[in-house]
């Protein structure tokens, strides 16, 4: 293998790829990235068996071929290098980098013993904008669970319902779901948080739509240059729907700004109370009031104004609260639920393709 790339697009790729990288794992291995000449390109990837990252670029290709190298070092050994042309070639298992003064030597390991996520032969195919992906997960993964005992919870559910594309998660605490596109043929994916949050990173870059394609095992998505296969979890997710209220006892619409703002406050005098804060609709006055209490520090009132068209009163966990404001991306905020032991549910009075719902906590 012989090849010239630029500084700037190599540590680019390196970046993307190289977190998924497992210096933990069982298989040394695994804590490489594959370099590899293709179709006169470059491509770089990296692989933990559960998601693999590949990043194409550019590349002046003298002569084929394919090497291991350890991931950090050649990430932290690129970016350090100055912007400009950098020659890689392999002799037998050296990989030698020349840019302008630098001259180095990375001792790798065989291409032909680095694990490759099976390809989806039979799979289906559609594209969704990145922009839209982009807002859609930062909504909904932070509802996901991070607790292994519950393997389903851990993922993002896409599927659809009535002809409309939907993601959800939820840790059984709160719930995110979000409304994406028309689609006629049926989506029904289990996909890894974690593998999402790697794909946010992506995206973060890019303009184009994503094509997604899917089998009953995996998923790839394209964008631009870089593709990201991950596998599905097994199992089924929970009837969700059942757990959304659809009409309410008590209402309030105000300024998401202003709920932020006293919920934040309050948050501060909740803190031995694991975050607990009490919500108040108050009709009359037409404010809605935070109440904390902490015995040792002593208590906080922060009230907003609002139109309050049932009042009530609930008691939810305030980090979870700001979660669900910090998602929503209108200026007001609805905030709906059925007296104390019901769910709360949050949402944009003016975009309902998108709504948080949080469970009480016992006041």
């Amino acid at each position: 293998m012989k090849l010239q790339v630029t500084q700037e697009n190599l540590s680019k790729a390196l970046g993307s790829v190289a977190r998924v990288a497992n210096s933990r794992g069982t298989l040394p291995i695994l804590s490489n990235v594959l370099l590899k000449t293709v179709d006169g390109r470059l491509s770089i990837a990296a692989t933990n068996l559960d998601i693999a990252i590949t990043h194409y670029i550019g590349s002046k290709v003298s002569t084929e071929g394919a090497i291991t190298v350890p991931a950090r070092l050649m990430q932290d050994f690129v970016g350090s290098l100055p912007s400009g042309v950098i020659e890689l070639k392999l002799d037998e298992y050296k990989l030698h980098i020349n840019a302008e003064k630098y001259n180095s030597v990375i001792n790798g390991v065989s291409a032909e013993d680095y694990p490759v996520m099976p390809a989806i032969s039979d799979g289906i195919s559609w594209s969704i904008s990145s922009k839209l992906l982009k807002q859609s997960l930062q909504q909904v993964i932070v509802a996901a669970s991070s607790d292994e005992a519950r393997p389903v919870l851990t993922g993002v559910y896409w599927h659809t319902f009535e002809d409309k594309l939907y993601m959800v998660a939820t840790d059984s605490y709160r719930l995110a779901e979000k409304s994406l596109i028309s689609m006629k043929q049926p989506v029904d994916l289990l996909i890894p948080a974690s593998a999402l949050q790697d794909l946010l990173r992506i995206l973060g870059d890019h303009d184009e739509d994503v094509v997604v394609t899917h089998d009953d095992q995996q998923v790839l998505f394209k964008v631009g240059d870089v593709e990201l296969v991950t596998r599905l979890i097994e199992g089924k997710y929970p009837d969700y729907r059942k757990l959304i209220p659809r009409s309410f006892a008590s209402d309030a619409t105000l300024k998401k700004a202003e709920l932020t703002n006293i919920t934040k406050v309050s948050s501060l005098f909740a803190r031995e109370s694991a975050g607990s804060v009490t919500i108040n609709l108050d009709g009359e006055s037409q404010q809605v009031s935070i109440r904390s209490i902490a015995s040792q520090i002593g208590e906080n009132n922060a009230s907003a104004s609002a139109t309050i068209s049932n009042e009530g009163s609930i008691t939810l966990n305030s980090r979870y609260i700001l979660d669900a404001l910090h998602a929503l991306s209108g200026e007001d905020v609805r905030l709906a639920f059925n007296g104390k032991l019901e769910p709360c549910v949050l949402e944009d009075p003016k975009a309902r393709d998108y709504l948080h719902v949080i469970m009480p906590l016992k006041s």
